[in-house]
């Protein structure tokens, strides 16, 4: 059921190399509310390391990481 957890924002990463992707989920974090749930849209393999890191010493909560055909969608939930 955390797949279909909806999301406030979707940042679209895809075609970006990191640290891409981490840095448009940084600035989605930074503009939004707390209980804010971000979906961040990544082909880059090096998110799939650099935001779970990144997400539990910033203090969020990673959702999920969910596989598509040609990238993963990384749901993130904004805690303070």
């Amino acid at each position: 059921m955390p797949e279909e957890v909806e999301a406030n924002v979707t940042v679209d990463a895809r075609g970006s190399f990191c640290p891409g992707p981490l840095m448009e989920l940084i600035r989605a974090i930074r503009e939004g509310e707390v209980g804010d749930v971000i979906a961040v849209l990544s082909n880059d393999t090096g998110s799939r390391r650099d935001i779970p890191l990144w997400i539990e010493k910033a203090g969020h909560e990673l959702i999920g990481i969910f596989d598509k055909e040609d990238h993963a969608r990384f749901l993130v939930k904004k805690l303070k």
